[in-house]
Formats: structure tokens, sequence, C-alpha cells
């Protein structure tokens, strides 16, 4: 990957990073906002993911049809999405648009309208979203085990909120949010591709200039670890089983290292997980580890979903390898097949200008800086086996583990290993 990004600060504040791409015929571009379910209160759970929603609903200038019309007549595509922790609207086209795309996005996120009748159409869809969610148990087990491990904490909260908290949403919250949250030292605008970051940003200084004032959000305290087993039973087939325990933050100078150890544990067909539990005893089909790093704090854990008669077994070998890992690390021939992996991986993952750009969108956040291929090569490269297994027992200290059920279960269904 060609070291090209660049980075500018507008007068007010908000930041510009673009990343142009010889030989590619596409730009992608996209309005960060860092807030998300992880700055609302409980209230108003869920209204950061609404307000993505509101803006597609019209501008003073746009219909909500002329919003994606405009996007689509190109050949384009264009959409949003809420996290924990921020909030992205972004649009691909070919890279003579990207000033088209750039005017759309501008306009929706700083000119939109929120009126009544929109919100109240709105309001149904996204009920309709969070009951898709409830519907699908592999998506439900990772929202409850959350809600369960960090009880009460806006970190644990869904990014959709719940079926009352968007019953509580009305017009003045939004605007009031948009009004205190959406503020340019919040804002960053990336763009990725066929594209030239000088005119870019004078695209961006005509367009966001105006964006005044700033928002510090509150400091929360970070969430306590909530151990135990959680059961919601279900009439379903199976049992789907998330196991959960610490994880490191986005920031963790031992990032590398977590991403080699979850890797190698859970990460890919050649994983640990996946050829124990799956190609030597067929007792899932459906298995991998995760980890959710946050500004601050993280989560690791590992999903599986499999027949009730089943669920002690597979517990039982997924704690063994934990277990095995946090005593003695992982073999090095592990650690060099999954270290070639990652470092394979990257360069594949970044052939879309769309991947480019959510990566030095999320590098400007979290880092405040460009992150160069070759030096996340060298990091990875640089894991060792007593990194893992340092940062293993750490981690899988099985007092701080948790386990989730949803489906055909209950409370006497698994016994949590001892310490």
């Amino acid at each position: 990957m060609s070291d090209t990004c660049r980075a500018t600060r507008l007068e007010n504040g908000l930041r510009i990073v673009t990343e142009p791409v010889a030989d590619v015929a596409s730009a992608t571009v996209g309005i960060w906002v860092e807030n998300g379910s992880c700055h609302e209160t409980e209230r108003l759970n869920g209204i950061s993911h609404f307000i993505e929603h509101l803006v597609f609903k019209g501008t003073h200038d746009r219909t909500a049809f002329q919003v994606v019309e405009e996007i689509e007549r190109l050949g384009g595509s264009i959409n949003a999405f809420t996290s924990k922790e921020h909030t992205c609207y972004h649009a691909r086209a070919l890279g003579e648009h990207c000033h088209t795309v750039l005017d759309v996005l501008g306009d929706i996120f700083l000119n939109s309208t929120f009126l009544a009748e929109d919100i109240e159409v709105e309001r149904e869809v996204i009920v309709q979203e969070i009951l898709d969610v409830e519907d699908s148990p592999e998506e439900f087990v990772h929202d409850y085990f959350l809600q369960s491990y960090w009880p009460g904490h806006p970190l644990g909260w869904n990014v959709t909120g719940t079926v009352d908290s968007v019953a509580n949403i009305k017009r003045d919250d939004v605007l009031d949010y948009v009004n205190d949250r959406y503020r340019p030292d919040r804002v960053v605008v990336a763009a990725a591709g066929n594209l030239d970051h000088d005119a870019f940003v004078d695209a961006c200084r005509e367009r966001f200039l105006g964006m005044t004032g700033s928002y510090e959000p509150p400091v929360t305290d970070m969430p306590d670890f909530n151990p135990g087993l959680f059961v919601t039973p279900r009439d379903l087939e199976q049992v789907h089983i998330v196991l959960g325990l610490p994880g490191v933050s986005v920031v963790d100078e031992r990032r590398d290292v977590a991403e080699v150890l979850f890797s190698a544990l859970g990460g890919g067909m050649s994983s640990r997980l996946f050829q124990r539990v799956r190609e030597e005893k067929g007792l899932v089909y459906s298995i991998y580890s995760f980890q959710s790093p946050f500004q601050h704090i993280g989560y690791s854990g590992v999903y599986a979903a499999t027949v009730r008669d089943h669920a002690e077994e597979v517990m039982e070998l997924i704690t063994k390898d934990i277990a095995s890992i946090a005593a003695h690390g992982i073999t090095s021939e592990e650690l060099e097949r999954t270290k070639a992996q990652l470092i394979g991986s990257i360069p594949l993952a970044l052939e879309s200008t769309e991947a480019r750009m959510f990566r030095i969108a999320r590098n400007q956040m979290e880092f405040g800086r460009h992150i160069s291929l070759d030096e996340i090569t060298e990091a990875i490269s640089s894991v060792t086996n007593d990194d893992i297994q340092a940062l293993a027992e750490e981690l899988f200290a099985f007092e701080r583990l948790a386990v989730a059920l949803v489906g055909d279960a209950d409370d006497d269904l698994l016994t949590l290993p001892a310490n």
C-alpha cells in the first residue's frame, strides 16, 4: 500500500484525511462524528442510531429520494452506520464524482430537516430493526452477553436502543443532540481513491468551515466485568454460546499481540478452535474467537453454536484451549502461520477504497496520525510467543469469565470452570 495519506485540520477544528490511490476508478468519502451509543443517556439510548437513520429523510434542498438518487444515478452507493463510539455517513462513486458525493453527504450531515412525521415513520423502522436482531440468535446472543457482562453501563447498551427507549425519543431530543454533539472538533472527513487532497480540502472548507463550537463528552467510569452464567431460553434447535473475557483497548500497545492471539485461537479455518471443535470433533458448524476493542477498554471471547447435548463438551474444549494458551502460549508453527496470515490479509482487505477510507479515518480518530502498512507489518512480525502467553495469562482468567446462552438451554446446562 502506498503511503500517500495526508491530513489537514481546518481553522474550526474539523479534520480532513485522504489517501489518493493511483490506478483505481472509485473514490469513497466518509463523514465521521465521534459520537455513538456509549455517549448516550439511558432514557435516550439509541438516539445516535436514530439520527443516522433520520438524516436520509431529506434536507432543505433535497428530498429523501433525491439524496439516494443523486448518488445511485452515478453508479454509486450511499450508506451509514452507528457503533458504540462513532457514527459514519459514507458514499462511493467514480472519482470524477467525488465532489458531488461530498456535496450530498455534507448536505444530509448539516442540513437535515428532522420533520416530525419522518421521525414517527422511522421510529417504526427502527423498532423492526430491533426485532430483527432479537429474531436472529447469533446476533442477539452477542448483545445479550454484553448487556450481562457490563450491566448498566453505556458500553453495554444496544446501539439501536430498545423498543422502550426508542419510543422516548422526541424531535426536540434529536435537535438538541445534533446541536450539542455534531461539532467540528468531533468530525473527521475521510476520503480514499481517485482524488486530489488539496482539491478535496478546498471542497471541505467550502462546505464545513461554517461549523462552529466544540463538544467534550463527560468522563464516565469504566464498566465493571460481571462474571457468571446468563441464560435466555428460546425454542431453537441449537444453543448459541458466547464465552467472554476481558480484552485490550484500541490504543493498548499490545493490540498487535492480541490480533495474533485471537487469530490463532479462532480466527480462521486453520485456527485451533475450528480445527479441534469442528474438523476433529464435528460438534459445531460455526465457531470463532473475537475481540471488541474500544477507546479505553475491551472485551474478547468465543462464539459457538451446537445442539444441547454437545454444549458441555464444546465448552470444555474451548476452555481447555484457552487455559493451555494462558499457560504455554502457542506453538512456533501456529505463531508463524498466524503472523503470515495476518500480514498477507492486510493488503487484501485494502483492495477497496471503502476499506481504505475506514482505516485512515479510524487511525485519525484513535491515534491522531496515519499508521503505515510497514508499521503494522513490523509490529505483527515482532510478536513473540512470550508476548502471546503473557497477554493470554492476563486476559484468560476464569474468575472474570462470563458465558451467555440463547436457545435450547437452562441454568443447569453448563458448569463454569474454576480458575
